[in-house]
């Protein structure tokens, strides 16, 4: 059996992290793969469980063993996503997601075309610009620089499945959900989930 894929991208401020937690309390079949990254972790965030924190020296040397699927410098600091565990835990049908950029997205699903993709876009850029301010982690250099990359990851919805519009928080958690549920209803993934199904009412 094989899981399923799901990539979920957004800009800096889209609300991305705030929807996949949701989404992962509320259904704990789906998986979080844990990127490895080399930014400095932010007030709250636990090792292991937001990001992988590694120095760049492990970082990079991780990169050239070949341990990683995809990785990507975003905002000066480095991503990537664990190869040998990602395809481990797809191999044994458990669903998985990655929070990851258009990047590293753009990347993975060269390698598997059935991952299923969702950009989170934020009503207006004005929008997206006062939650960036509001939330208070980053310096205002952070800041100009991640809205100053917005605009061109936006402009990269088009190559994403799905686009889910986070304007009202519990709205956009009900498309999250949607998408996630049709994903699993597809023909080839209810065969797979169902097979006894399949053999009873079709034969084979």
């Amino acid at each position: 059996m094989s899981g399923i894929l799901y990539i979920v991208s957004a800009p800096s401020g889209a609300g991305k992290t705030t929807l996949v937690r949701a989404l992962l309390k509320e259904d704990p079949s789906i998986r979080l793969s844990v990127s490895f990254t080399t930014r400095t972790a932010r007030e709250g965030e636990v090792d292991g469980v937001s990001y992988n924190f590694v120095s760049r020296e492990r970082f990079f040397a991780m990169r050239d063993g070949g341990e990683f699927l995809e990785w990507a410098e975003v905002h000066g600091n480095f991503y990537a996503t664990s190869r040998p565990w990602l395809e481990e835990q797809l191999a044994a049908g458990q669903d998985v997601l990655l929070e990851i950029d258009w990047q590293g997205a753009a990347q993975v699903c060269k390698l598997f075309p059935s991952a299923v993709s969702i950009f989170i876009l934020p009503p207006s850029f004005a929008v997206l610009e006062q939650r960036l301010r509001g939330r208070g982690t980053d310096s205002t250099e952070v800041i100009e620089r991640r809205l100053a990359a917005a605009r061109d990851e936006m402009r990269r919805v088009a190559d994403f499945d799905y686009a889910i519009i986070n304007n009202d928080l519990q709205t956009a958690m009900e498309d999250l959900r949607s998408v996630t549920r049709a994903a699993r209803l597809r023909t080839p993934q209810t065969r797979l989930r169902h097979p006894a199904v399949f053999v009873d009412n079709l034969g084979q």
